[in-house]
């Protein structure tokens, strides 16, 4: 599912621990606009666990995650 996206914005969280993937993703989603795809890399464990949360309780869309070389890749949709 995630491999035919193409993201409008990419935010490189790689090295960082918890809280800041999620605290940098509410920054950068708060610049997009809706309908965009903002494509997340993270390191951190935990975030697999925030993305979808944080996508919950804020009303964007979470489309998934693919796990790369060493970080994985997250895909939000922009409410």
């Amino acid at each position: 599912m995630v491999e035919n996206i193409t993201p409008d914005e990419t935010l490189d969280c790689r090295g960082l621990s918890c809280p800041m993937p999620i605290l940098k993703t509410k920054k950068t989603i708060g610049k997009m606009s809706s309908g965009q795809i903002l494509e997340v890399f993270s390191t951190d464990p935990g975030t697999k666990n925030d993305l979808p949360a944080f996508t919950k309780r804020t009303g964007h869309e979470y489309l998934g995650e693919k796990d790369d070389d060493g970080f994985t890749r997250f895909y939000i949709k922009v409410k």
